[in-house]
């Protein structure tokens, strides 16, 4: 038999599938199964060696073309040059992999550092052993609060429920039952299944597992993650384009200069190509994948301090092109915790509850006026429903300021109530004689209390069914009959709160003489009041979702939860906007898509926001559409079920808290604090980082551009080489190499949310920045050569510092124009960024250390330079400041006509 379908089989038949029984199997047996089917246990995915993480540092177009420029210097003897570029090639790798194995680290620290147990009878004996060493037929007990181990097969039940949201998405407990069910039934329904790594939300329950490891459910799913292909990286794929376009200008610069020479120069064929050899490493700034790693972890550093773990280096730039994120919505946009946001007495009016999770400080308000302790004793007997009728518990932690439920959540919701409105402690005394955990069949729970001699039936449940067994209501004064209107008046305000997403709850309660609970006699009771549930939203989420949508970005909600909800909570946080059209659909679910012809359900992708009860393969589905349109896709998830989706998309968001270990495997970004408002946060710092990965890319092109447009047009004019290639290879890794560290801290300017996302294939250079590279590049190297022509009869050696002079200071001031390439330098102010400034008076002591030292003068080849001639030359750099400024403001000037 498939060992999917024991769901079909009786107890009885299941146990003798697997040779047991309930006394559950000998140690013997248990280790010979152990040898056949391995170890419960799901191998992490995602999780890598560390080598595995170093080698991955290496596997980069820009990486191949440095040590291949390496390998020609090599070649040519240029031995100081090829140790420089290796150098380089090594503090790229370290300092990715250095910042990739942190973030492995931080992840592994979200986890549980205790091995999960399980309780197991083993020859009639019951044990508590690792949950690794299970194996199908063995007998587990569980109760409220276990993780389920293990696949299993439930044999006898009490009042089971379980919380399968790490599977299903399904955040509202499913109550479980023993009898077999069809064959066909489908998994989420298979109510006598208990599925590995979902909890039990209450009651017990005696099971037979049926699979561990990668045969359980979510074990497939682990293992299904293979078969999903790796593609490389959206900034892995503009940094080979980059690669690609500047080996092609080297390539086409080095051959213009052989060429050049040739024709113009007067220079032998060997060395002609030795200098053509040299401007081709030369071309390349050897700098720039060091910068732009740089640029990255700095970025996640950010990403880390606001709460995002980049697991994947280059997640951190695309986060920032991200255009649509395709979210969750419970614990993600919603708090995760069921709050009592209304309550009403059976004729009473509406009130509201304020506070929020599961902390007890609220209050209780009538209109906009807060009740005092005695303006609710007219709610002194739901109150007293609320308070005793309930297992839960909610602990806190003083220490973090955290509480945290233990329990089923509505229960939990309900105790929160009791504490928020009762400030008297008026229900202390009360003992439990008797309790009746939520019945599935007649869709409540019930708890007998005594005091002083009085005895009182409890009575919590789904309204409908409460409201049928009641004859009575509480007016706020007394018990009185309940009439056929009244009975019509209540059951409109079950129906109005239940089309706005509340989940209803009745409380109830009867005197009574028994000492027990008899499920038949749980009648004639007095109803309390009803209670409006909701996982709110989180507090920060509608900021976040309009600075999305400011930010060029749609927020789809994909979710498991009722439509209703989803919709309620759309409305809420701004996913469904208040100026939709009338007539628009607002949600669909997955059996309406189910129905679409794929142009009907592309079009459904394209306008409709809120998407609801989905299974993680129509989740996979939609991300897959929204790419083949062109979309850069951002995806939320923590079940085990999201994880297929999550590899899938561009970036794979895990939560860090609630997520599951596969989830968090499966992700390139980890939330620490399970929060939207993260994800925005990170977004943010990704257009950082991609606008300081473009503006530091231009900084070290234009520096290179200057020195092959130098080097091509002293050769044509038949004038001796201008730079040598160790003096172009200090200007390569000196001189620029602390601007361009200093640029890639540079923080945003405030207006990286207000523009619109990159488009997917949007490259690092763009043909709008084209003319400010070429413009720059030609000024820098004409006042290079006008320089290097005017102190040419000195000697081509004063004449090259000449040139180097010029052309160093040149980047400097270049830097500052590429602090941003829109706005001003003096708008985003000359000292705001800390970190450049020294940079730059670093520099210039290293310029006049290297011309005015006679061991550094000796090596490069300079000669010293008079005061004045320095001062001249120095300042003339500045025209490239200036250029740049009256650029940004003719562009700027032209964009707002």
């Amino acid at each position: 038999m498939d060992d999917r379908t024991y769901h079909q089989l009786s107890p009885e038949e299941t146990l003798n599938r697997f040779k047991t029984s309930e006394e559950g199997l000998t140690e013997a047996e248990a280790t010979l199964r152990r040898t056949q089917h391995g170890l419960n246990l799901i191998p992490e995915a995602g999780r890598r060696h560390w080598f595995v993480l170093l080698l991955k540092q290496f596997q980069s177009l820009l990486i191949l073309i440095l040590a291949i420029a390496a390998f020609i210097s090599w070649l040519t003897d240029h031995t100081v040059d090829m140790w420089v570029i290796l150098v380089i090639i090594l503090i790229n790798a370290l300092i990715g992999f250095v910042q990739e194995f942190r973030a492995e680290k931080a992840v592994e620290a979200l986890r549980d550092m205790l091995a999960p147990t399980a309780k197991v009878r083993r020859a009639g004996r019951l044990r508590t052993v690792p949950a690794s060493e299970l194996v199908p037929g063995d007998i587990i007990v569980l109760e409220e609060g276990d993780q389920i181990p293990a696949d299993a097969r439930l044999l006898d039940g009490k009042d089971l429920r379980c919380i399968e949201a790490a599977l299903t998405g399904e955040s509202v407990p499913v109550s479980k039952r023993s009898d077999a069910l069809p064959k066909e039934t489908g998994m989420a329904d298979r109510r006598n299944m208990l599925w590995k790594s979902t909890h039990v939300a209450g009651g017990s329950a005696v099971a037979v597992v049926t699979a561990t490891g990668l045969s359980t459910q979510i074990g497939r799913i682990a293992g299904s993650l293979t078969a999903i292909k790796e593609v490389k990286t959206h900034f892995r794929q503009k940094t080979d384009k980059l690669a690609k376009q500047m080996a092609v200008v080297a390539s086409l610069s080095a051959s213009a200069l052989f060429a050049l020479g040739y024709a113009f120069h007067s220079m032998e064929v060997d060395e002609l190509l030795l200098v053509s050899i040299a401007a081709l490493v030369s071309a390349i700034p050897e700098g720039l994948p060091a910068v732009l790693t740089i640029v990255l972890a700095v970025g996640a550093h950010r990403m880390a301090q606001r709460k995002a773990i980049v697991r994947e280096f280059t997640a951190t730039e695309t986060l920032g092109a991200v255009s649509v994120i395709l979210t969750d919505k419970t614990g993600t946009l919603t708090q995760n915790v069921l709050s009592v946001e209304r309550v009403a007495l059976p004729d009473g009016p509406v009130r509201r509850v304020t506070g929020s999770g599961w902390s007890p400080i609220g209050n209780v308000l009538e209109g906009e006026e807060v009740l005092e302790d005695e303006q609710l004793a007219d709610m002194e007997p739901l109150l007293r429903v609320a308070a005793l009728c309930n297992n839960a518990q909610v602990q806190h932690d003083p220490k973090a300021d955290q509480y945290t439920l233990v329990g089923d959540p509505t229960e939990g919701a309900l105790l929160v109530l009791a504490r928020k409105a009762d400030g008297s402690d008026r229900h202390e005394g009360w003992q439990r004689v008797d309790d009746l955990p939520f019945n599935s069949d007649l869709k409540l729970r019930a708890t007998l209390v005594q005091r002083d001699g009085k005895r009182q039936l409890l009575v919590v449940g789904a309204p409908e069914k409460v409201l049928a067994l009641c004859d009575g209501s509480w007016n706020g004064r007394e018990a009185v009959p309940m009439d056929a209107a009244m009975r019509s008046r209540v059951q409109q305000r079950i129906e109005d709160w239940s089309s706005q997403a509340y989940r209803v709850i009745a409380l109830a309660y009867r005197e009574v003489d028994d000492m027990t609970i008899d499920k038949e006699r749980i009648t004639g009771l007095t109803m309390a009041g009803i209670t409006g549930m909701i996982d709110p939203p989180r507090e920060d989420v509608p900021a976040a979702v309009q600075a999305c949508h400011g930010a060029g970005i749609r927020v789809i909600m994909a979710t498991g939860d009722h439509i209703n909800t989803a919709v309620a909570i759309g409305r809420a946080i701004g996913i469904v906007r208040p100026d939709v059209k009338p007539g628009t659909t607002l949600a669909l679910n997955e059996q309406q898509l189910e129905k679409l012809d794929e142009a009907e359900f592309d079009r459904a992708v394209r306008e409709v926001n809120v998407f609801a009860r989905l299974t993680p393969a129509m989740k996979l589905r939609i991300a897959e559409r929204l790419q083949h349109m062109g979309e850069l896709v951002a995806m939320t998830g923590d079940g085990v079920n999201d994880a297929p989706a999550l590899k899938k998309a561009d970036v794979g968001i895990a939560m860090g808290i609630n997520g599951t270990d596969v989830a968090r495997g499966s992700a390139q970004v980890v939330l620490a604090d399970d929060n939207f408002t993260s994800i925005v946060h990170a977004v943010e710092e990704g257009r950082i980082v991609f606008t300081n990965a473009r503006q530091t890319s231009f900084y070290l092109l234009t520096t290179n551009f200057a020195e092959i447009t130098t080097l091509l047009s002293t050769v044509a004019m038949g004038l001796p080489i201008p730079l040598t290639a160790t003096q172009i290879l200090w200007l390569n890794m000196v001189t620029d190499g602390l601007c361009d560290k200093a640029l890639a801290v540079e923080q945003g300017h405030g207006d990286v949310l207000g523009q619109q996302p990159l488009k997917r294939g949007e490259n690092i250079l763009t043909g709008e920045v084209v003319p400010f590279v070429l413009m720059t590049a030609v000024l820098m190297a004409v006042m290079a050569i006008v320089a290097f022509k005017f102190f040419l009869p000195q000697g081509v050696e004063k004449a090259r510092t000449a040139a180097f002079v010029v052309m160093a200071f040149s980047q400097l001031y270049n830097a500052y124009n590429l602090r941003s390439l829109k706005r001003s330098i003096f708008r985003i102010g000359v000292f705001s960024n800390k970190w450049f400034n020294r940079a730059i008076v670093a520099s210039v002591l290293i310029q006049v250390a290297i011309i005015e030292i006679p061991f550094l003068q000796d090596l490069f080849h300079f000669k010293t330079l008079a005061f004045l001639e320095f001062l001249v030359l120095a300042l003339a750099g500045s025209l490239i400041l200036v250029a740049g400024e009256v650029f940004k403001y003719m562009r700027q000037n032209l964009q707002n006509r």
